[in-house]
């Protein structure tokens, strides 16, 4: 994760003011995401410092002991950087949901402080006026009670000077003297529907409380194993920072359920456990939950877990589950339908429809079911690779909750293939229904379940089976369907979708039938959305459907509030200087394209309730996906209904609306890039970004300050949001680099000093920076947090391959004359800037995935860089600009990234170093052959005896 979105997710997180109401994962749940997955980053990484200092071949007794006392640098720097937040309180002010959670973290301190041990519980009982001590907390207060969880610090932490403010020495005598909690569980007491309700809100302290419930969703009474599996999807998942990552794999487990040894042969023994399985589905399905998978790494080991759910109950008929579980009980459709949803957002089916070419599964979400399996595949074996990587082992741990062997898509012939007719339906027009298969006569079945009273002029698909089919009363049709297992009704939902849009077409089904048909559809099976919204947003993409006009008479009209959409987005993109066309002025008719238009009709018949929002999730987010692809302004018109069914979200549909400005026009879009640059450097008068810097860049997020308005938002934002829907993003190396050059100007020509550029020598390992070069340097981070958020793998790879050998023979006649300090400065930026390119994409070692491209990659940029010193290519740049690079890179490769030279051509290196060493960069040069070993040994000495006077 580069600097721009490390520092871009804290401050989404922790951004001041109110954030707008959207369909996004709840501030307190970004909240406790943020403070888990740090603490857990910063656990593996003192894990690995303190691996480190241990000899990984000395398994002794006594060496191990040695490895659990060791306090390495990285703690020691932990601890003093915790200490010193306190000297920083006006930036500890927790966001306005999380005060409740920084107050009980204080006054916990000062019950500890005290020697008062208090339940969480009674803590929320507390109020400030029932206590003389101030215990208000702060985000320190969090970020260390989750360290203390993690094991990164002990209590000590309590009596830090300044911490709290005193101590609280008992409980106010108005605090109640019981409250259901998770200590009255420990200590046996009965999981009551009041407890069940103080567990769901309230996240579980440690692990051994999670162990508890756990151990009761697997053998206690029916209802008890339902509640337990409520209350595991509850607070602890959502709101758990400290035990988030052992609730996500209790709930794996929980899904996987091993089979009994009186198990029958004759059916899955996951039929048993379908209604504790459709609470956990229904539990996790919100985009909170889906978010905290994603972060923990977690989604290949649930996506296998759906699998197996989907193929078993999608191949049942949907009668009553075979365990008499419930009062109510749940049919095959229900858990199939809550699985298949869950897996089609893990999946990122949106995705499917505008995959972006330069992307890798790792950077761009361009997964498939196989990719997801493959990867839990690998995480089964990756522990014995790498024993001290506490990740791994977690990882591993969790995808042996399924089955400890390696799982294949093969393993689910139902779901293979729906998903090899998804792919046909995305890749072409629908062909004939296949004769010899019941699927024509599901189809008409479905079509007349749906479209009781019939349209004029409609006609079955397979003339040869209108017959047959005519005989069913429409009485029953349901109960025929009923009967059908849910893969089946998926089988034939493509033709019958393509049947009733070619109707609407023809004037034989009118617009308004057409929504609410395919509403009875939902809502007869939940998961026939996945194969609705799989089909219309493929036709959106062919382009070969008659628009739609939405004139309020056949389809809804967004003329209401469209002018005051399109107001609100030029507000938001203000600070980028990009002027946004107007669509509702002049005569014309609003129109969207026919597919388009019946999947925005079907998504604003429903409620955004609860119940409705888990399944309005997954086509929300395809039809932001395939609007933003379409001409100007189908997204402001979408929206603008949208906001019209959904009030309370309007400011978020804005924002959402914003993105297709810069989609749809390059130019707009690198204006948007220019005003990143300018607002990082503070070169310009908005009041957003005049002080420059991160700050700057990323503003307060997006702050809803009113209910229907949204304030001017920061560049950075804008980008963040914009690119993961680029289409084509290998123009952006020649864009980012020019501004990256323009930026120079703009710092030079704010002064550098002539004699710090002359004196430039590395002191310990470092440069000795004059504060232009610092900006420099804070330019070129931008640069390359931008190339390698955008485009990955395959635009870095671009970078060092094509782009900059020919940025550097190209013609530079418009910086002729420039001074040298101007030209040095340049090649030393270009220089860190490609550096953390390839820091970003290929690691500074060779533990990520990315460095197994890293040897080609670099190879390749190093023999450009030896056919230059040769000779045998001209450059057109400055030399002092080209020479600046060299070094920049080359000392760059010595301090920070030792790795890369190892991986360089013996022969290469040695030509670099003796061009160092006639630019009078002798000791350059010998570091950079003393990386090298034995192996360079013999080139260091004879430039040593050359060196002598």
């Amino acid at each position: 994760m580069t600097p721009f979105c490390t520092y871009g997710l804290q401050h989404f997180v922790l951004s001041k003011g109110n954030p707008i109401d959207s369909p996004v994962p709840h501030h307190d749940s970004r909240i406790s995401m943020l403070l888990s997955i740090t603490t857990l980053v910063v656990a593996s990484l003192i894990d690995e410092d303190e691996s480190a200092k241990v000899d990984k071949t000395d398994y002794s007794f006594a060496n191990q002991q040695e490895k659990q006392k060791g306090t390495g640098k990285s703690h020691h720097d932990l601890v003093s950087s915790l200490q010193m937040l306190g000297n920083f309180i006006g930036l500890l002010a927790p966001p306005r949901s999380a005060v409740s959670a920084a107050n009980r973290a204080a006054a916990k301190a000062m019950f500890f402080i005290s020697g008062t041990s208090v339940e969480s519980a009674y803590l929320d009982c507390i109020s400030m006026d029932d206590v003389s001590v101030d215990y208000s907390g702060n985000m320190r207060h969090l970020i260390v009670e989750a360290c203390i969880a993690r094991n990164l610090l002990d209590t000590s932490a309590y009596f830090w000077p300044g911490y709290v403010k005193g101590c609280i020495n008992e409980l106010p005598s108005n605090v109640p003297s019981q409250v259901p909690c998770w200590s009255s569980l420990m200590q046996g007491a009965p999981l009551t529907p009041v407890m069940t309700k103080a567990l769901i809100s309230t996240p579980a302290s440690s692990l051994t409380e999670l162990e508890k419930i756990f151990e009761i969703a697997v053998s206690g009474s029916d209802y008890e194993k339902i509640s337990a599996a409520t209350i595991l999807c509850g607070a602890s998942l959502t709101q758990g920072w400290n035990v988030q990552e052992h609730t996500a794999h209790f709930i794996i487990r929980l899904l996987s359920p091993p089979s009994s040894t009186n198990h029958s042969e004759s059916g899955s023994h996951l039929i048993g456990h379908a209604s504790v399985l459709n609470a956990l589905l229904s539990g996790i399905s919100t985009i909170d939950s889906i978010k905290i998978f994603s972060l923990l790494g977690m989604v290949p080991q649930l996506a296998c877990s759906l699998m197996a759910i989907c193929e078993i109950f999608g191949s049942c008929v949907p009668s009553i589950s075979g365990s008499q579980t419930t009062e109510n009980e749940t049919s095959a459709h229900t858990v199939f339908s809550n699985g298949f949803t869950l897996f089609l957002k893990l999946w990122r089916f949106d995705r499917c429809f505008g995959a972006r070419p330069a992307d890798i599964p790792t950077v761009g979400s361009n997964l498939t079911p196989e990719y997801l399996l493959l990867i839990r595949n690998s995480h089964l074996t990756s522990s014995g690779d790498a024993p001290e990587d506490c990740n791994k082992r977690r990882l591993s741990s969790v995808a042996s909750s399924s089955s400890a062997h390696p799982i294949y898509i093969d393993s689910f012939p139902k779901l293979k293939a729906w998903y090899n007719q998804h792919n046909a339906c995305i890749s072409s027009t629908l062909s004939g229904v296949a004769r010899g298969t019941h699927v024509p006569h599901h189809v008409d079945e479905l079509f007349n379940f749906i479209f009781k009273e019939k349209e004029q002029g409609r006609q079955s698909l397979d003339s040869n089976n209108s017959g047959s089919c005519s005989s069913f009363r429409e009485a029953d049709e349901s109960i025929y369907l009923g009967k059908l297992p849910a893969w089946e009704i998926l089988a034939a939902l493509h033709y019958v979708v393509d049947a009733a849009l070619t109707a609407c077409a023809n004037g034989r089904l009118s617009p308004r039938k057409l929504a609410m048909g395919l509403k009875v559809l939902v809502d007869f099976l939940p998961a026939s959305l996945g194969t609705i919204v799989s089909y219309l947003t493929a036709e959106v993409t062919r382009g070969t459907w008659k628009p739609a006009s939405m004139n309020g008479t056949d389809w809804p009209c967004p003329d209401a509030n469209l002018s005051f959409v399109e107001e609100k987005i030029k507000t938001i993109v203000a600070a980028t200087a990009v002027d946004v066309s107007s669509a509702s002025s002049g005569s014309g008719q609003a129109t969207l394209p026919l597919p388009l238009a019946a999947l925005l009709c079907l998504t604003i018949a429903y409620k955004t309730d609860r119940d409705s929002i888990r399944y309005l999730d997954l086509p929300a987010q395809v039809l932001a996906s395939v609007s933003a692809g379409c001409p100007w302004p189908c997204m402001p018109i979408v929206y603008s209904l949208w906001s019209q069914k959904a009030k309370r979200w309007s400011a978020f549909f804005v924002f959402s609306s914003s993105r297709t400005v810069f989609l749809q026009n390059q130019q707009a879009f690198v204006q948007l890039l220019r005003s990143c640059f300018t607002a990082i450097l503070g070169l310009h008068s908005n009041p957003l970004s005049h002080n420059g810097g991160i700050g700057a860049l990323l503003g307060h997020g997006i702050v809803s300050h009113a209910h229907d308005s949204v304030s001017p938002v920061s560049p950075g934002i804008l980008y963040m949001h914009v690119y993961p829907h680029l289409s084509d993003v290998f123009f952006l190396n020649k864009e980012i680099v020019s501004l990256l050059i323009e930026c120079v100007g703009e710092i030079t020509r704010s002064g550098f000093n002539v004699e710090e550029c002359k004196k430039m020598k590395r002191i310990q390992g470092h440069f000795q920076l004059a504060s232009n070069l610092t900006r420099g340097k804070l330019v070129a981070s931008l640069a390359a947090s931008l190339v390698w958020s955008s485009g990955g793998l395959g635009l870095v790879q671009s970078l060092f391959e094509e782009f900059l050998p020919s940025w550097f023979v190209s013609d530079h006649s418009s910086s002729q004359g420039e001074s040298p300090q101007v030209a040095w400065l340049k090649g030393y930026v270009v220089a860190y800037f490609a550096s953390l390119c390839g820091a970003f994409v290929w690691g500074v070692d060779s533990s990520s995935w990315g460095s197994k491209r890293r040897r080609k990659i670099l190879g390749s940029h190093m023999e450009f860089i030896v056919t230059v010193l040769k000779g045998q290519i001209i450059l057109r740049c400055d030399e002092i600009t080209w020479r600046a690079y060299l070094l920049g890179f080359i000392s760059l490769m010595v301090i920070c990234m030792p790795t890369w030279v190892l991986e360089v051509d013996v022969h290469v290196l040695k030509i670099i170093s003796k061009k160092l060493n006639e630019w009078n960069e002798t000791e350059l040069a010998m570091e950079l052959l003393g990386i090298g070993g034995l192996d360079f040994m013999g080139a260091a000495v004879e430039m040593i005896i050359e060196c002598q006077p």
